[in-house]
Order: structure tokens, then sequence, then C-alpha cells
């Protein structure tokens, strides 16, 4: 913090996405300019038309740190993002797995590097953690590990209005899916027998925070904001 940030607004040098994810996410601040930390990386993401700027090391906090701290809605713009760098524009030119660089193969410059240019790379596909914690919500509590007790917790946004997801957890398939038209929502979730699962839907307008066991559940509710209040409210 002495050699790097400004303790006044919470800027830190080099200004990057990166620095201000990694000082939050791993506690790097004090927790008084963590939300400031926050405001300077949803300025910067803005100020790269909504773009990411993180590589390797950044990539995997940042949806979940955005959504830690309150801007889910930013989280979805990136994930849903198509023009270059981002997920979305290697799926539109017909991509099937994750490349190693956002710029593996660009529409203007074609294929780059081949030394380091693989087409079959984790590292970049670890939003993958944020897309099952947080926009399908399952996750395993920490008073059961190994998913024997079950937090469904999902946070909708975005232009996403349909999502499935199915976790073959080490006690059985935890299954979990929402469809929603902008202003209401249908959640279906399966819990595997022998488990237990606490579901919590604070995103609705009249939230529910409810203990069940087994079986499958199927919600209905009005959405506190709609959808698309939140994406016009930057």
């Amino acid at each position: 913090v002495k050699a790097f940030v400004n303790t006044t607004d919470a800027t830190i040098k080099g200004n990057t996405q990166t620095v201000y994810v990694i000082a939050v996410a791993f506690e790097l601040l004090p927790q008084n300019l963590i939300p400031l930390a926050a405001n300077h990386l949803v300025d910067n993401i803005k100020a790269h038309d909504w773009h990411l700027t993180t590589g390797f090391i950044g990539v995997g906090y940042l949806c979940p740190t955005l959504s830690r701290l309150g801007h889910s809605d930013v989280a979805y713009r990136l994930l849903l993002q198509d023009t270059y760098p981002s997920w979305g524009y290697s799926i539109k030119y017909n991509a099937t797995t994750i490349w190693e660089r956002w710029d593996g193969w660009t529409q203007e410059k074609g294929f780059q590097d081949p030394v380091m240019n693989s087409f079959n790379h984790y590292s970049l596909g670890s939003v993958g953690r944020w897309l099952f914690q947080s926009v399908a919500g399952i996750d395993t509590h920490e008073e059961g590990v190994g998913f024997k007790s079950i937090v469904i917790a999902p946070k909708p946004g975005g232009n996403l209005h349909k999502m499935t997801a199915r976790y073959q957890s080490i006690n059985g398939l935890i299954g979990m899916s929402w469809e929603t038209n902008g202003a209401n929502i249908t959640l279906t979730i399966d819990i595997p027998v022998n488990t237990k699962a606490f579901i919590d839907l604070s995103f609705l307008k009249q939230p529910l925070h409810t203990n069940v066991g087994s079986g499958r559940y199927v919600y209905e509710g009005e959405l506190t904001q709609p959808f698309s209040q939140i994406l016009d409210s930057y």
C-alpha cells in the first residue's frame, strides 16, 4: 500500500484492471479503500468500452470480484461482449475451445505467433468458476464440504435471459436453471439425494431464503430491478 496505493482515492500505480482486481481479490487494501478501488476498476472497464484487458493473472478474479462488490451487471457485460477482446469474440468466429491468447486469431491479423498460440488452453477459461458460482449460483457450504451441504445463490443479470447448469459433485448431480423476461424469473433447482441445500434468492422483490432437502424445486418471482434498468445505470 505504501509503495503503490494513493490512500486518499485508492488509485494504484499502473492503473490497470489487473492491479485493481488483484488488490481487491486478495484483500491487499485497507477496508475503506476497497469500494473506491472497485469503482476505479469499473471506470477502467467503461473506458475500454466495456472490454476486459486482463490476462492470465487477473482474468479468473475479474468477474467474481465485480459480483462480490455489487457490480454483477458489469461482469455480465464482459461475459456477453462479442467484440475484441472478449470470450464472445472467439465464439463469434467459431471457436469451440478456449484460446491461450485473446489475439490468438483476429479478423484483422489472422493467426498470431505459433510459438505461443495454443487454441486449447485453460487460463482464460477460468471464468467458468464464476459461471457456476454466480450465474448458476452453485457452491458448497463451508459447513458441509464436497457438496454434502449445498448453497444455491444465483445472481441473474445482464442480457442473459436463460441459463442451465449441471454440476456432477461427489455427492450427486446438482442442477440449476433460470429463465427471465427481464422483470420476472422462473428457477428450477435439483438437489441430489442424501444432501441438503440453502437456497438464497436475494435478488427477488420478495427475497427467499430457505433450507431444503433433496428433490426438485421450482420458484417464480419478480425481480427487484429489471435488467434494462440495471444496465442503464452506468
